[in-house]
């Protein structure tokens, strides 16, 4: 099962982190299409995913925003039964302006074109997060991570 290669929304491409760009945010190596920001931590942790030879385009992708990579968005691995864990992170420069739920409903629907149900995991003092994945229709909560984050999923949509 795949996801498309590229998604893109109104304002945002999603492109799938490469071996070079992983290889580059783990060695501390800059690339000009990021932002000055970027990559975060996170998303430095989220590279740790990508494997040559990967093509199936679960894994993370860099929330391209006009020219520049202003944070990721992705998979934390291949679904299982029917299901996989998603998350997402920002630079700060691009918080508070809807890229992150507009990447979220641009994965979702990606997801949901191939049946795949997505869940987060969220630290519960995270309002930003909280929002967001609210805004996207993750609306079942299954209980919380032995680490304390709240761990909520979304219904695949009827039809």
């Amino acid at each position: 099962m795949r996801l498309p290669e590229r998604i893109e929304t109104a304002r945002l491409r999603l492109v799938p982190v490469t071996v070079d760009d992983a290889a580059d945010m783990r060695a501390g190596r800059r690339q000009d299409r990021w932002h000055r920001d970027y990559p975060r931590p996170d998303d430095v942790d989220a590279a740790s995913l990508v494997h040559a030879g990967d093509t199936d385009h679960w894994g993370p992708r860099h929330v391209v925003l006009g020219h520049q990579a202003v944070g990721s968005i992705g998979c934390y691995g291949l679904p299982e039964d029917g299901e996989t864990e998603v998350g997402f992170g920002l630079v700060p420069e691009a918080r508070g302006q809807g890229v992150a739920t507009e990447a979220l409903r641009g994965l979702l629907a990606a997801t949901d074109a191939v049946g795949v149900r997505l869940r987060a995991s969220v630290v519960p003092d995270n309002a930003a997060s909280l929002r967001v994945l609210a805004r996207c229709g993750f609306s079942e909560l299954r209980g919380s991570t032995d680490a304390g984050e709240l761990v909520m999923a979304r219904p695949l949509p009827r039809g």
